[in-house]
């Protein structure tokens, strides 16, 4: 059993030998280590590893997996026994520590014991013979004397002695082939302790990796399950709704494109129409389209959903900005009465905030349907924020969690959201002009966008498919993908599969912006970065750099 441990430290030129006779010893640069260690590099107090006596044997229980530990050249482990002549080191530092145990038997040799007692007559006949000349005869002597002794002890000695002899010499052999087995029985112990010890600590490490892969999959689940809440409250604010009005003048002169008054076709307007008078069969059964007269203005109003993403630059889809196109109605009398569209009135609301913001087409998309609008930034909230643009296309993956958020159905969503009677009486007020009803939610706060969350269900290089509820109203809105950044913008809604709803990447939305003139939050800190650099360096120079808005 090792009473104790010899350790020889070597740290660069410098060597020094301690012995330590407790159970735990601590060894590092902290000044409640046993064994300090003070080096240029070590200037970090700490503990560098632990040995614990166990059963005699002293094992490594702890260590600073950071320092990059070797015993004898291999890599450290926890649990390792340390036998004689083993060494620890960190190569880079020049430290290494060598271990000697000390055990109850002393491993040097040394004889300490009293002679045995000679016959005054034989140390007299031995001297004498020593001193004579004479060789031979001492010789001589000692051989006879050797013969008269031995006729002078009985055969009974004779055989005790090489009984006793015998039985010593068996006793050692048993002893030694004792001790043997003893040693082979406890090495081979040694040895399937150490195996068991090995797998419990390879299981012990599988066990932590099972848990680490674990809490990232609770992790990532808590992270998809509150994904849409946590963008409600984050990016909710900046997700505005567009409304416009526009109608049809004539190309050539820019008049107004009215509904013919039926009243013009009448020869006395005091008597019943067709409809009014079955009798009366000599009136057009249709009126048709014209810039004269008195008849009511072909108008239209409509609605959409943008996003504000920095600068007061809005996006959209082009035809929610250009909803003509879309209607063939509105083209057939376009064509009729040789006119285009105008717009009226292009504002947008934003939550929580009563007045609108006039807004303002910046560009169109071409095969992609997009736009860009903006808005006066200095007439913006401070704290509107400004949703953030995915650049990593592989965040799109089909499978992946997304959020979308926007105002389907208009204003029909919006009093569905507000108490029954409330909703009645806002309709019998507003009821007739759908600009009169959403001004007035915006000055009751009940403009608040629609949050849903689904899954991608089919991806390509020009659109992202996936069955995140929406309705009309939210073409325009943001598709926020799991890492909290829009990676889409929906453009195309399928009442009849809910599993279709198309967006357009946002990578066409980037370089329609950047053509805009819109600049990304790097790119605006980068500029005020170099701002504040020209800055300090003074100088005459009238030239300053700003962001570009």
């Amino acid at each position: 059993m090792a009473l104790g441990i010899i350790i020889h430290i070597s740290v660069g030129t410098e060597k020094r030998t301690e012995f330590f006779s407790q159970e735990r010893i601590r060894i590092g640069s902290d000044e409640t280590c046993d064994l300090q260690i003070h080096t240029p590099k070590a200037d970090k107090q700490r503990v560098w590893f632990e040995l614990e006596n166990a059963d005699g044997v002293f094992r490594i229980i702890d260590f600073d997996d950071s320092l990059g530990f070797t015993i004898n050249d291999k890599p450290i482990r926890r649990f390792i026994a340390v036998t004689d002549g083993d060494t620890i080191s960190i190569s880079e530092d020049e430290i290494s520590f060598a271990f000697f145990s000390l055990e109850s038997k002393s491993a040097l040799i040394r004889t300490n014991r009293e002679q045995p007692h000679i016959a005054q007559f034989i140390e007299e006949a031995a001297l004498e013979s020593a001193s004579s000349a004479k060789r031979d005869d001492a010789k001589a002597f000692l051989r006879e004397f050797s013969r008269e002794l031995m006729r002078e002890i009985s055969w009974t000695t004779k055989a005790i002695t090489l009984v006793l002899l015998l039985g010593f010499l068996t006793g050692i052999l048993y002893i030694g082939f004792a001790v043997n087995r003893e040693l082979r029985v406890s090495r081979q112990t040694t040895e399937e302790q150490s195996n068991i010890i090995k797998r419990l600590e390879d299981k012990l490490g599988q066990t932590s990796n099972q848990l680490g892969e674990l809490d990232k999959t609770n992790k990532d689940l808590m992270k998809t399950v509150s994904l849409a809440p946590n963008l409600r409250v984050e990016y909710g604010g900046a997700v505005c709704l567009i409304v416009g009005v526009y109608d049809l003048v004539d190309k050539r002169s820019g008049k107004v494109l009215r509904y013919a008054d039926p009243q013009s076709f009448r020869p006395n307007p005091y008597e019943p129409t067709e409809n009014e008078d079955p009798s009366r069969q000599d009136m057009p059964a249709q009126v048709g389209i014209t810039t004269d007269g008195n008849g009511s203005p072909i108008e239209y109003d409509f609605i959409g959903t943008g996003f504000h993403v920095g600068g007061g630059y809005i996006v959209t889809n082009r035809h929610v900005v250009q909803p003509w196109e879309e209607d063939d109605n509105v083209k057939q009398m376009m064509q009729m009465g040789n006119g285009r569209a105008r717009v009226k009135r292009l504002v947008i609301y934003f939550p929580n905030i009563a007045t609108p913001f006039p807004m303002k087409v910046r560009q169109l998309g071409g095969r992609e349907d997009l736009a860009v609008g903006t808005v006066d930034a200095s007439t913006l909230p401070a704290d509107l924020r400004a949703i953030p643009l995915e650049t990593d296309e592989s965040s799109s993956a089909v499978g992946k969690t997304v959020v979308t958020m926007g105002y389907p159905s208009g204003p029909d969503r919006l009093l569905a959201m507000v108490d029954e009677a409330e909703a009645k009486s806002i309709n019998q007020r507003f009821g007739n002009s759908r600009t009169n009803l959403i001004n007035f939610l915006a000055q009751s706060m009940k403009i608040v966008p629609l949050t849903t969350q689904g899954l991608i269900t089919d991806l390509d290089a020009n659109r992202v498919v996936h069955d995140a509820k929406t309705a009309e109203g939210g073409s325009g809105a943001p598709l926020f993908g799991q890492s909290g950044k829009v990676i889409g913008v929906n453009f195309g809604v399928f009442t009849e599969n809910t599993a279709a709803n198309m967006a357009v990447p946002v990578r066409f939305a980037l370089d329609l912006l950047k053509r805009a003139g819109w600049r990304s939050p790097e790119e605006l800190q980068k500029a005020a970065d170099t701002t504040g650099q020209v800055a300090s360096n003074g100088g005459n120079s009238n030239t300053s750099l700003s962001p570009k808005q």
